[in-house]
């Protein structure tokens, strides 16, 4: 790199020349960011004197107007990891963080030897379709790795390596919500028929009463619990940790990291009391192997944590005697949500219960909830008119 005084004849000037292997060279010079007012040579090669002077002029009127990035001689995959290290470990739970390794481990396993300069839209673009077409990566999955390198080049940008990110001009691929089919009126019936006999019946019912998460309902503590309010609050998930070698599992924060309190029905406060009477024999029983540390509300008869495998199994021998071994126990919330908006409640009170970030996403997933709600709404037009004409 050669420093030279300036002068203002050099102030971005530029020249053209053909070098001995037939390629062509335009030279530049920039400003020294010590201060100094001494200028920076730098070239840029072509095959054509077309193709270098167009790009020398680029930079010249970039130079001019004071908006010149000089490209940063750094690979992708390095910025990826000091990216991670410097601007994401210390801002993220540990979660997320290990969430965010797995998918910046595909960007570098595809892009990660393309410098931040020379990376382009196309690249990006060719990799997330490569994800989706050849990989079969889900839809999400896609996203979410774009979600990460978006973030990755926006602090790029930030720092002045490149001039803009090439990821957002790059199409994704359209998610397709996944269908969920709700238990019908005779089906949740002969569902709590069935749980009946089941060691778990108490967090199913809770489960489809309060349309809670999974990790949410494991995860209830007995402070949340308020039997003189009828309210639980949410402010936490049981999560398994897979820093170990045998799944551990750990209190985390919601899916949002926000709380929410529900006002509940009086018959699930009735089951949380029989939850907690079933819980103090369970613990006499127990005698000293009894340890509750976390004071969950759903244990097993020692006090420990339920596991989600193990629920998951009751429940989907009881949606398989049911008739409907198609129901993930996530559809215990989504029959929530629908009996919810048929019952009347309105879209903000059904968002605030089930801890949606917007009324529009509850809208849009139960969209056909709210459309036998228009026919109803019609009908009781129509009644009042007759009623009154």
């Amino acid at each position: 790199m050669s420093i030279r005084k300036s002068t203002r004849k050099e102030n971005g000037s530029g020249s053209i020349r053909k070098r001995k292997d037939g390629r062509w060279e335009g030279r530049y010079s920039i400003p020294s960011k010590d201060g100094s007012g001494a200028y920076i040579r730098k070239s840029i090669y072509g095959d054509t004197q077309e193709e270098v002077r167009k790009e020398l002029t680029r930079i010249i009127n970039e130079i001019d107007e004071n908006v010149h990035i000089e490209p940063v001689n750094i690979k992708l995959g390095i910025w990826i990891d000091d990216w991670m290290k410097l601007y994401v470990a210390n801002t993220v739970k540990q979660l997320t963080y290990d969430q965010y390794v797995c998918e910046c481990n595909h960007i570098k396993e595809e892009l990660g030897e393309i410098k931040l300069s020379n990376l382009k839209s196309s690249h990006i673009q060719a990799f997330y379709n490569k994800l989706l077409n050849v990989n079969r990566l889900s839809p999400k999955t896609v996203k979410n790795i774009h979600g990460v390198l978006h973030k990755a080049l926006d602090q790029a940008v930030e720092l002045e390596y490149i001039k803009t990110n090439p990821s957002n001009k790059c199409k994704l691929p359209k998610a397709n919500n996944k269908e969920f089919h709700p238990m019908e009126t005779d089906e949740i019936s002969r569902f709590l028929e069935l749980i009946e006999k089941d060691r778990f019946k108490n967090l199913f019912y809770t489960t489809l009463f309060v349309g809670l998460r999974r990790g949410e309902v494991l995860g209830l503590t007995w402070d949340c619990v308020d039997f003189d309010n009828c309210t639980i609050t949410i402010n936490k998930q049981l999560k398994r940790d897979t820093h170990y070698a045998h799944y551990k599992y750990i209190l985390d924060s919601t899916k949002n990291s926000k709380a929410r309190t529900i006002r509940v029905a009086t018959p699930v406060m009735v089951v949380l009391a029989d939850q907690k009477k079933w819980q103090q024999k369970a613990s006499e029983c127990a005698g000293g192997a009894w340890s509750n540390e976390m004071n969950l509300v759903f244990t097993n008869e020692l006090g420990r944590n339920l596991t989600h495998d193990i629920v998951y199994k009751s429940y989907k021998k009881i949606v398989t005697e049911l008739g409907r071994p198609d129901l993930r126990l996530h559809d215990l919330r989504h029959t929530y949500a629908t009996i919810s908006i048929e019952a009347g409640d309105d879209i903000k009170t059904v968002q605030g219960n089930l801890g949606h970030a917007t009324a529009s996403f509850t809208l849009d997933r139960y969209g056909h909830v709210s459309e036998k709600m228009k026919l109803n709404s019609a009908q009781n037009i129509e009644n009042f008119i007759n009623k009154v004409s």
